[in-house]
């Protein structure tokens, strides 16, 4: 989808029939159509084709000879044994780019074993570093390790076209959910590998940092974010406490974090005589890093997406105008990027084959035979 926002033309293998299996994931639906599917097909055309047949594959062969990319996310072996492994797509493109996503690479023992993002946020240990001491693990509110292993295929990919603009060959691409997802862990990982001590869930405490955390106000919540000791300072003032910063338990922030609970006593109080509006407002002329808690619903709301271009509209030919989160890679050469809709199954499919040089009758014989 990244790559279509930058201006690629992407074509999206489909079964006959039913598709892309988010095409059912639901619901909601809306008009029919899986609001999930929605968020994450703009900018690709949809082309049937039932790859069992032969005729199947020689519509591949055809494509594959004019693209520069190919991505693929079954788990090891399958492309192999359609007959489009990697080397075999060497041999028929040698320029071009092969990216492979699956639950646990190409080179594992676990290769051949099928995965999805719960199976690797528990695996990883993200869901044990979730949530509250006294709670349950947790995943997190969103597909994390599936859009983590998609964003560093998109990075691969553009590395590889980079690097085949000085070599003129192609490159294989091999993303593993489980790797990608630990790849994000940073300080904690780090923590772990260089202690003995055992990383664990803190709810929404900071391990390294205090104050980093959620407190309650008179009518909410609030996060605020003490990141440095410039802020600590412009905190205790705003808070009209500036004794602690005095206070050789709290005078570093590694004194603090030592002794968080002593400084959460003194910290929760505080906060409980103001509102969430009153300590923003307060905290934000101090500059203290501070900001409110959102639904979701409210955080789509904010103004600062709009400035941002953000948020867009595109014409879906089921839907109808539908509003849709944009690309968050910003360019100075370009302006507010235009996004085509996701595709109805198999919307593309003759476009696509008039391409490279079906003709009508063919294509529907192509339709009777079951292949597309």
């Amino acid at each position: 989808m990244k790559l279509g926002d930058m201006g690629a033309e992407v074509i999206k293998i489909e079964q006959p029939n039913s598709g892309d299996d988010t095409r059912s994931w639901g619901p909601p639906f809306v008009n029919g159509e899986s609001a999930y599917f929605l968020s994450v097909n703009r900018n690709k055309k949809s082309l049937t084709l039932n790859l069992k047949t032969s005729e199947a594959k020689e519509i591949i062969r055809k494509l594959l000879l004019q693209s520069d990319v190919v991505v693929e996310n079954f788990r090891a072996g399958v492309m192999e044994k359609l007959g489009f492994g990697f080397d075999d797509v060497q041999k028929i493109n040698p320029k071009i780019i092969y990216a492979s996503i699956s639950g646990y690479g190409q080179t594992s023992s676990r290769s051949h074993q099928p995965s999805y993002d719960l199976i690797v946020q528990g695996e990883s240990g993200l869901m044990d570093v979730t949530g509250f001491p006294d709670g349950a693990p947790t995943k997190a509110g969103i597909s994390l390790a599936d859009v983590t292993a998609g964003t560093l295929c998109f990075e691969g990919i553009l590395l590889a076209l980079f690097q085949r603009e000085k070599t003129g060959k192609g490159e294989r691409v091999d993303i593993s959910l489980l790797d990608g997802l630990l790849s994000l862990f940073t300080y904690q990982s780090q923590i772990a590998l260089s202690s003995n001590r055992k990383v664990t869930r803190k709810g929404n405490q900071h391990p390294t940092i205090t104050p980093y955390e959620t407190y309650q106000t008179k009518n909410g919540f609030l996060n605020v974010a003490i990141g440095s000791e410039s802020h600590w300072e412009n905190f205790c003032e705003a808070i009209h406490r500036t004794d602690l910063m005095r206070d050789a338990c709290f005078i570093t922030n590694a004194k603090r974090v030592e002794n968080r609970a002593l400084l959460e006593s003194e910290l929760k109080p505080i906060f409980l005589t103001k509102t969430s509006e009153e300590w923003i407002s307060l905290l934000q002329k101090a500059d203290v890093p501070v900001g409110k808690i959102n639904s979701l619903n409210d955080a789509l709301q904010m103004d600062v997406l709009n400035e941002r271009e953000m948020l867009a509209l595109v014409q879906h030919p089921k839907v109808g105008e539908i509003k849709i989160v944009g690309n968050p890679i910003k360019l100075s050469s370009t302006s507010q990027q235009q996004f085509s809709p996701p595709p109805l199954l198999g919307e593309h499919t003759e476009e696509i084959l008039l391409s490279i040089g079906y003709s009508k009758n063919t294509i529907g014989e192509l339709q009777k035979g079951n292949v597309i």
